[in-house]
Parts: C-alpha cells; structure tokens; sequence
C-alpha cells in the first residue's frame, strides 16, 4: 500500500514541476526585458534612446557595413517568419530601413513579441533603432501576414575594426495577451 500513496506523491510533484517549466517559458520575454532594465544591457538600445537618432544624420561617406538579419521562431510550424533581405551594406550615421514579413500559422488569432539581439553584443550600443515592431506586441488575425518595418541608424563612432553587425529577432507567440485580447 505505501507505493500508490508514494507514486501519488511524486506523480504530483512532477506535475507541479511541468507547470513551472510551462509558466516560466511564457514568462521569459517579459522577464527578458526587465533583466535588460535591471541591468542595463540588451533591450536598453532597443527602444529608450532612439529618438535622438531620428534627429542626427552623419553619414560616413567613406565607410561601410555590412548589416545581416536573421529571424528566428522557437517552434517550427507557428509562424511565418522572415527578413525581407538577408543583409545590406549601410554608412554609419545614415538613417535606413528594411522590413521582416510575418505571418500567423497557428490557426487562431494571436499576440506576438519580438525579442532583438545584436552581435557581436559590444556593438550594441552603436545600433539604434528609430522605429521597430519590437518596441510594441504585435496582434494577428488567423492567418494574417504582414510586413514589419525597422528604421534604424549606425553611430558614426563604431568601432573602426567592426564591418559587420548582425541583428536578430526572435518572434514569441504571447497566449495570456491574446487571450486578455479577446
């Protein structure tokens, strides 16, 4: 008799952990940018100072820079999700914009963040976004696509040894906001 109550117990506590797991996934793009915050590192770039980028344009005519974009999607069949071109050369202190088309698969409607990154991670700083689909979660009907527009500028002081900055996004699903949504 003491092995059922003994399975009980840790079948219990083993569903207790799966919840956890589960709610601490949904909880990691939020917490991401509150670490970021916190510690003053990440998402910082992203979108607190970008306002006074919009405003300066230095163009170096003589140097450019290689930006690449990657997307990413932690599980395969939930989205559409791409950069409209794979990189583009850019003079630091000019304004550009390039797009990252997205399209829902999940069957339902939803809401999505993205979470950036930019590597190597020393260069953040120099990378400024003016206007980006990352600032704000982004709503999908079922099946809707879209295309989601950066506008971003390289500080002319970069580093003279850097050529190449990639900028990545990481495109969650957020169930609790769509269905606080509905």
């Amino acid at each position: 008799m003491a092995r059922p109550r003994r399975h009980r117990a840790l079948v219990g506590r083993l569903l207790l952990f799966t919840a956890g797991s589960f709610a601490f996934g949904f909880a990691l793009v939020p917490l991401y940018s509150v670490l970021c915050k916190v510690w003053d590192t990440g998402n910082r770039w992203y979108g607190t100072q970008t306002a006074e980028a919009a405003v300066v344009e230095r163009p170096v005519a003589d140097r450019l820079i290689t930006i690449e974009f990657v997307a990413n999607v932690p599980r395969a069949g939930d989205w559409e999700f791409a950069p409209q071109v794979s990189s583009m050369r850019v003079h630091p202190g000019k304004l550009y914009s390039a797009s990252f088309h997205a399209r829902n698969l999940i069957g339902a409607p939803v809401v999505a963040q993205a979470v950036p990154s930019i590597a190597p991670n020393s260069v953040a700083r120099y990378f400024r976004k003016t206007e980006c689909f990352c600032f704000t979660p982004q709503r999908f009907a079922t099946g809707e696509s879209r295309e989601l527009p950066i506008r971003f500028i390289v500080d002319p002081e970069l580093p003279p040894d850097v050529d190449r900055i990639t900028l990545a996004y990481s495109f969650f699903d957020l169930p609790q906001a769509a269905a606080a949504a509905r």
